[in-house]
């Protein structure tokens, strides 16, 4: 029966992207939204039966279901691990992408407003848009429940393609294919990592299943690699810094974070879906899964701390800078990414997971509630032009507060506890590097603050700096939009309350394993925990809540009461501001280093290698000696016959000559 069950939850929104992607045109609208919700509710439903089965009735399942290849005893399987971790991802998966598929059918009504009219891509759009977000579903739930690395790889790389996608889904802008190229191709310097990683393990281990992968990692911890020079590398500490690669690329950690901010030009929907609970938490998954691997080396795990807290800090910055509404909250995805890293890196996997948990809720809240706002001011992102909009919205003014509290971790709503418990084991944790990730994410939280309620004074407090036509057709968004919103908005509050059970409690116990120092340190963190009421009422005389409100009261006195303050600021810290708003120039030097040194060394080819070498060398050129050599060989055809006779006796003369100097 659970069986059924486990292989449904991914097939039914695949049944609903097919019938949505090839039978949209011949459905129609009604019929195919109706499909891939019908799909993800189905699977949506199924995954709390199975949260319920797993964690609450204390069952775990891990089995093949098809075996696809098997060669010198290494075999290639698609197979299910159903664990607490991976219930708590299948129900945060599908719940937040139910409801951006329900939101979808109010922002993409009028899709066909944004295409060309002489462009036949749009034809249909609406049906396709449906039939991708279903897929990206499928997708990231079959990397979840994977029990191998195979199907995790496929997952991996499926979410990515969905995504490209879903990135450049307006494919007719310059700057949605310029997006979803760079989206893509960032991806891969990432995912070739991920793959040499899973050949190490393959490599090592033997196995690509993860139960037997786990069982033999002591058995591989004291061996070394080489892999430049004399140097030896511990085979672990490789294998699991090259999958951390991987988890750069999809969780879009520092350096290959660029294409996060740049995927804001799909719809609003696939923005909420990408950000919130698939593909960027795909990396973060994947280190917990991988914690008995990562557990067994302090490199990787340092190496991951610092990376995880430069990105929390400086991405944060850039969303001060930030002046549309989706790459505010992008820049804000970012950063809290680099939190879930940072936990990663110290430790403390259940930690990670929880903040990725209460950071889909909120995070899909303010995406979609930036989606509601963009279309009340017609299709306006720039929050500059915008201010005031809370008498005329007030379901997204709310819901958009309640997002914004939790995701500066005001006491009481879920980012409240997921961030503090990080910022608490970070301080408390001796893996190299702890040190200065603290002071990160503890100077993060100012700084998150202040961009988040930066962006929610302009958008719906002040002066309202619409246009006429704009401000008079202002008006709250149709039903399909705020019942989503309010939605979101209850775990967006109560999610974190979850605390107990997750973290401090054994609720990833057997699917996350934590050993030694890092075991005693949940310990030492659960020894002091009193309960939630206690653990709030600690969090109000902390650091993190007063320099929350630091952030907070300094968004309100510059953006509400003195915004000559942010202008003086502009003028006499300029070079500031320009080093944020080029986002430090890395896609500079991307662009102008590697995309230009593409550039160059295509065309280095193309004039050495194609003009000279095959063109003029190997075609044109011996072609030219060919027809020499057939003007040469002419002058031998002379048309007498002496001259064919005289040739004859030379050649009998050397033959025989050959003959008598062999046989002596």
């Amino acid at each position: 029966m659970m069986e059924n069950i486990y292989l449904a939850i991914p097939l039914a929104p695949l049944i609903g992207a097919i019938i949505a992607g090839v039978f949209g045109g011949k459905i129609g609208r009604t019929a195919a939204h109706i499909a891939t919700i019908a799909g993800v509710a189905t699977a949506c439903v199924l995954s709390f039966i199975v949260l319920k089965h797993i964690a609450f009735d204390g069952n775990t399942y891990n089995e093949t279901v098809y075996t696809w290849a098997a060669t010198e005893g290494i075999a290639f399987n698609v197979g299910f691990l159903i664990d607490n971790l991976t219930a708590m991802m299948m129900v945060v998966v599908t719940f937040v992408s139910l409801m951006v598929h329900i939101y979808t059918i109010g922002y993409m009504e009028h899709d066909e407003h944004n295409w060309p009219e002489e462009s036949l891509v749009g034809r249909n759009s609406y049906q396709r848009f449906f039939s991708y977000i279903s897929l990206f579903t499928f997708s990231m739930l079959m990397l979840v429940m994977s029990n191998n690395f195979m199907q995790l790889f496929f997952g991996w790389e499926a979410v990515g393609l969905v995504s490209y996608l879903l990135i450049g889904f307006w494919s007719t802008r310059d700057t949605a294919i310029f997006a979803n190229m760079k989206a893509f191709l960032v991806n891969r310097v990432g995912d070739f990592g991920f793959l040499l990683g899973i050949a190490a393990v393959l490599m090592y281990f033997g196995s690509m299943d993860y139960a037997e992968v786990f069982a033999k990692a002591p058995e591989v911890v004291g061996k070394t690699i080489n892999i430049y020079g004399a140097a030896e590398w511990s085979v672990i500490t490789v294998a699991c810094i090259l999958l951390f690669v991987g988890a750069m690329g999809k969780s879009a950690q520092v350096p290959l974070h660029v294409w996060l901010p740049d995927s804001m030009e799909g719809p609003t929907p696939i923005s909420a879906l990408i950000h919130a609970a698939t593909m960027v938490t795909a990396g973060i998954f994947m280190v917990a899964r991988m914690s008995p691997l990562f557990e067994l080396s302090t490199t990787a795990l340092s190496f991951v701390l610092i990376i995880g807290s430069i990105t929390a800090f400086f991405m944060g910055l850039i969303g001060i800078v930030q002046n549309d509404i989706k790459r505010v909250v992008a820049y804000s995805t970012l950063s809290q990414l680099g939190y879930m890293t940072v936990a990663l890196g110290a430790g403390v996997y259940g930690a990670a997971v929880f903040h990725l948990m209460t950071h889909a809720f909120f995070k899909a809240l303010l995406f979609l509630a930036a989606g509601s706002v963009i279309i009340a001011m017609h299709h306006e992102q720039d929050m500059r032009k915008m201010g005031g909009l809370k008498k005329y919205m007030p379901i997204t003014y709310w819901t958009s507060l309640i997002g914004s509290l939790a995701l500066i971790g005001f006491p009481g709503f879920s980012g409240f506890f997921s961030k503090d418990l990080i910022i608490e084991a970070v301080h408390e944790s001796h893996v190299p590097g702890a040190h200065f990730a603290y002071w990160m994410v503890l100077l993060g939280v100012f700084v998150t603050a202040f961009y988040s309620f930066r962006m929610f004074f302009l958008v719906f407090h002040g002066k309202e700096r619409m246009d006429d036509h704009t401000k008079h057709h202002l008006k709250e968004s149709p039903w399909v939009v705020t019942v989503p919103l309010i939605a979101l908005a209850i775990p967006a509050v109560i999610s974190g309350y979850l605390l107990d059970p997750m973290v401090v409690g054994d609720f990833f116990k057997g699917a996350i394993k934590g050993v030694g120092e890092h075991e005693s340190l949940v310990s030492e963190i659960s020894h002091h925990y009193h309960g939630i009421f206690p653990f709030i009422l600690h969090g109000l005389s902390a650091t993190p809540f007063w320099l929350a409100m630091g952030g907070l009261g300094s968004a309100w006195f510059i953006y509400m009461r003195k915004p000559e303050i942010a202008e003086w600021f502009y003028n006499k810290f300029r070079w500031i501001h320009t080093l944020l708003d080029n986002k430090y120039f890395i896609d500079d030097f991307n662009q102008k280093i590697f995309a230009g040194g593409a550039v160059a060394l295509g065309k280095g080819l193309w004039k050495y290698g194609d003009r000279m070498l095959i063109d003029t060398g190997l075609v044109n050129d011996s072609a030219g000696f060919i027809k020499k050599l057939a003007g040469w060989s002419r002058y031998l055809q002379t048309g007498y016959m002496y001259h064919y006779a005289f040739s004859m006796i030379i050649g009998v003369l050397a033959l025989m000559g050959w003959i008598i100097y062999k046989a002596g």
